[in-house]
């Protein structure tokens, strides 16, 4: 399993849709932001290319809940992205991706973004020791 944090936040879906409906060569450049820093905080984690479908758990750490998760997941479009084009991911196609779990927290500081990239073969051996991951997550909320 491997562990990317991506410090501060991604611009948000409420936040992009106002800037494309404003000027759509604005929101290119954002799209491209956005993805440019994901791709630069991968390249710099040292994951090597991951050859097998990979499911993905993404928490989002954010300062307060002024924005809907919905927008704020929004973002997992730059993450794939960065990922893809830093070289960790082939592609982000249907058949390369099994599952996206995202979760939120409020921590009152700093945000981040913690994406784990779960490795097929990972899955089917350490299948009881995620779902402990996830259920300890979840009670600790």
């Amino acid at each position: 399993m491997d562990k990317i944090t991506i410090n501060g936040n991604l611009t948000s879906l409420n936040e992009y849709i106002n800037i494309e409906r404003t000027n759509r060569y604005q929101a290119a450049n954002i799209k491209k932001k956005n993805t440019e820093y994901v791709y630069w905080t991968a390249k710099e984690s040292n994951i090597q290319k991951i050859k097998e479908r990979v499911g993905i758990i993404i928490i989002w750490n954010s300062k307060n809940r002024n924005k809907d998760k919905d927008n704020i997941s929004f973002a997992k479009k730059f993450i794939l992205d960065g990922l893809v084009e830093a070289g960790i991911l082939d592609d982000d196609k249907y058949d390369n991706i099994i599952f996206f779990q995202d979760y939120f927290n409020i921590i009152h500081t700093t945000p981040y973004i913690e994406v784990y990239l779960i490795k097929e073969s990972y899955i089917k051996e350490h299948q009881d020791k995620i779902i402990k991951m996830i259920k300890k997550y979840l009670l600790t909320k």
